[in-house]
């Protein structure tokens, strides 16, 4: 296992809802842990490289309903 971990800026910032839809990018086998920024309008997500392309790791999050554009 590769981790990496890459950063998402937020196209807007973090709700409640939006918070609650982060659950949702766990699902993707590969994804590690994902950290909210203290300022809501970012991501770190940490995951293994040797199952996801950072494509793949934006396209959960964006799949998840979070408006995330790659750092």
């Amino acid at each position: 296992m590769t981790k990496v971990q890459i950063h998402f800026r937020l196209q807007k910032p973090l709700d409640e809802t939006l918070l609650a839809r982060i659950s949702d990018a766990y699902a993707l086998y590969g994804i590690q842990k994902v950290k909210v920024a203290p300022t809501l309008d970012s991501l770190t997500v940490e995951y293994d490289a040797t199952r996801l392309r950072p494509s793949e790791v934006e396209a959960a999050l964006a799949g998840a309903g979070l408006p995330v554009i790659a750092a």
